[in-house]
């Protein structure tokens, strides 16, 4: 992949020291009962007094271990956490999914979240108004109002779902005027997203609804997709990672099928990927002179060469050794019709074969193996002009001495070579005549008949193709256990394990197991050896390349575009655009992440959770599901705003596709109005501080008596509130 593709990279931030912020001064709000407010996502905690106007920030995750240097037990929350490396195996958030569950770190957060704060007291003094998951459990609340009202004495506790004050922000009126907005509130969450309606200023909670998909799992469904993708990514991608660049990179689809069609180019598809560059390390090159070049090039020729000398010289005594074993099996045969029937079968005992059969197939073999031999000899070699002479062969060994005998034996294994290479050139130019003739009859045929010839290669190209084609279905499907060929593999072991393959009549007839005696029978062990090179398949790439070079020819309907090559490429040119392949040293090309399908398919989770797996309606059918509850006078006004809030909402084109999901299930006349919130992430805090600055927060908060009245899952029903468990002011 050149440089010049890669336009759209962008290098994975570093992780940023975490800063120390100091402790706030307490003196503003000493005695003042000034209301805190806490908004306790499962993210970010965000605190602060109700007079602030922008919250301090921190990650809700708490990590107790101990330090090695000083072996001191540390207590670290938030970014704190990501800069020590001991402390991440040992973090924990308050919450479970979205429902929380653990409160010795929730203890943690608060304590840390009053200290920043700056307060100094034994006791927390302050009304506090808090966020609760929309339907919280009341095992949760207990547990919580149980922790401020013991631990911390709060003299009052209000609890509020945070997207209900975020739309309280974004649509507060001015002073005297009371909260009488409508709406369709949609949040999206860190592990869900809900659908509140709101008539006349208040929430409709019996008619609320939640999926289970939000932030973490479509974080979590990303990591899943890039290491489906990228099975052996040189180093660790994290969620941190997977997050930001869920943040930076996604995007929702107005319509997902007709872009995933619009995708199906792959030039398309390249031009929409983002590049996410991970960090790497270059390996260190030693560098050489030109000598030093120059020697171990010629080191490596000269061992070139003489291992060339070595596999000459054994491949010609193979040769020889094969041609004497040749003869003496031919010889072997011979006395067959000269012996008994008894002695020819000891002898054959005596000579390792149990039967004729083997004999017959040993010599086939043996005949079979020399033919290649020879030729792959005469191929590599040229033949003398003249014939060489071997004196010494007719001489008895009588009368020469033990130099003349050593040369004599040495003559004779030059004779048996240089006979062999006679042979082999011999058929070689036999076979050289019979391709030329071929060619002249071809030649004839297609001076004759040019159209009949190329409709009759044509014909000949796709039965190749065809069988390639059946061979990589056949190695695929063995991959699966349960397939019909891989069965048939397991059958075919089965019988070549068998201890009888002679049914037991024959035995009594005196019946032989003939197998091997025709060349068919050991394809069966081509087809359990899955791993195993096959000729034919060699063999029908070349004859293909020889089909297709004559077409190309001859053949003016035949392009290059319709060769098997060709062919083959275009069908990997979309998997090339997909995951593009980096060269086997390019250390900076293989830590590189290419997103394209991936950055609408995530997003689109949230409108078809089964796309990850999860049983649930999409964000469309629930609306729809919300909305067919009201009459046609107050759906009109709740689509009239329908408000989404939540830091996921912050992902390029959710408005278009809410107008795209929710147009067609309206009528036509019905207006539709769809805006964000003007800060997603932190208007649910600024609301719930709005409205802690009103009188209405002690009417709606819990207090210390009546929690001991009520016990810790009792709350008053208001309109930022859940219902569960609830008392009417």
């Amino acid at each position: 992949m050149s440089e010049g593709e890669t336009l759209n990279i962008t290098r994975l931030p570093f992780q940023p020291l975490p800063s120390v912020v100091p402790p706030d001064s307490y003196d503003a709000h000493r005695s003042k009962q000034t209301p805190l407010v806490i908004d306790n996502g499962s993210t970010n905690l965000r605190f602060g007094f109700a007079t602030s106007s922008t919250p301090r920030t921190g990650l809700n995750v708490v990590a107790k271990y101990k330090e090695r240097r000083t072996n001191k037990p540390l207590l670290l929350f938030g970014e704190g956490i990501e800069a020590e490396s001991g402390a991440k195996a040992q973090a924990k958030t308050p919450w479970e999914g979205d429902v929380l569950l653990n409160f010795d770190a929730l203890e943690n957060a608060l304590d840390y979240a009053f200290i920043h704060l700056g307060i100094d007291t034994p006791t927390v003094d302050h009304p506090v108004i808090m966020t609760e998951r929309l339907s919280s459990p009341l095992h949760s609340r207990a547990l919580t109002s149980e922790l401020m009202f013991e631990q911390y004495a709060v003299p009052s506790l209000a609890y509020c779902v945070d997207s209900v004050m975020s739309f309280y922000h974004n649509n507060i009126p001015s002073p005297p005027i009371p909260f009488t907005s409508d709406g369709l509130v949609v949040s999206f969450n860190s592990a869900s997203t809900s659908v509140i309606p709101l008539l006349n200023g208040k929430g409709i909670m019996s008619h609320a609804k939640r999926i289970p998909w939000g932030a973490t799992q479509a974080t979590e469904f990303l990591l899943k997709l890039v290491q489906l993708k990228y099975p052996t990514f040189p180093t660790r991608v994290t969620t941190a990672q997977t997050s930001w660049m869920l943040q930076n990179f996604c995007e929702f689809a107005i319509d997902y099928p007709a872009l995933l069609r619009e995708l199906k180019d792959p030039l398309k598809l390249r031009a929409s990927e983002r590049i996410v560059q991970f960090p790497f390390i270059l390996p260190v090159i030693e560098e050489k002179t030109e000598e030093e070049l120059a020697r171990i090039a010629e080191r490596k020729k000269e061992q070139g060469r003489k291992l060339q000398e070595i596999a000459a010289k054994s491949r010609m005594e193979k040769l020889v050794q094969k041609e004497s074993d040749l003869q003496h099996l031919l010889s072997l045969r011979e006395r067959r019709e000269e012996e008994s029937k008894k002695d020819w079968a000891a002898t054959l005992q005596e000579e390792g074969f149990e039967n004729d059969a083997a004999l017959d197939g040993a010599i086939k073999k043996l005949e079979s193996n020399l033919k290649r031999a020879r030729k792959k000899e005469a191929d590599g070699e040229d033949m003398e002009d003249e014939p060489p002479s071997f004196p010494l062969i007719d001489v008895p060994d009588a009368d020469l001495d033990e130099d003349g005998l050593k040369e004599k034996k040495k003559q004779r294994l030059l004779r048996a070579g240089y006979e062999a290479r006679e042979r082999a050139r011999k058929e070689k130019e036999r076979e050289r005549e019979e391709r030329e003739a071929e060619e002249r009859k071809e030649e004839e045929e297609r001076d004759r008949d040019l159209a009949g010839w190329a409709t009759k290669l044509r014909k000949e190209h796709d039965a190749i193709i065809n069988k390639i084609k059946d061979r990589n279905r056949r190695k695929a499907a063995l991959t699966d256990r349960k397939s019909a060929a891989s069965q048939a593999r397991m059958k075919s072991i089965a019988n070549l394990a068998a201890d009888e393959r002679v049914p037991k009549k024959r035995r009594k007839n005196g019946g032989e197991d003939m197998f091997g005696a025709d060349d068919a029978d050991w394809q069966i062990y081509r087809k359990i050896n899955t791993t195993a090179p096959s000729s034919d398949e060699e063999d029908d790439y070349a004859n293909l390349q020889t089909v297709e070079q004559k077409l190309l020819a001859y053949d003016p309907t035949f392009t290059a575009e319709h060769t098997h090559a060709s062919l083959s490429s275009q069908r990997s040119a979309l998997m090339q655009a997909f995951r593009p392949e980096y060269a086997e040293g390019d250390v900076e090309g293989k830590t590189r992440i290419h997103l394209n399908v991936e950055r609408w398919r995530v997003p689109e989770a949230w409108f078809q959770p089964s796309m990850a797996g999860v049983d649930s309606a999409g964000l469309g059918e629930v609306i729809q599901t919300v909305l067919a509850r009201f009459t046609d006078t107050e759906k009109g006004r709740l689509v009239k705003n329908v408000f989404v809030t939540g830091g996921p909402s912050q992902i390029p084109n959710l408005l278009p596709r809410l107008n795209a999901t929710l147009r067609p299930i309206l009528p036509p006349e019905m207006p539709l109005d769809i805006v964000r919130a003007a800060d997603p992430v932190l208007d649910a805090w600024r609301g719930m501080a709005d409205f802690a600055r009103t009188d209405e927060l002690k009417r709606v908060g819990v207090t210390k008596a009546e929690y001991e009245e009520w016990g810790g899952e009792r709350i008053k029903r208001w309109w930022g509130g859940n219902w569960n468990a609830s008392v009417p002011i």
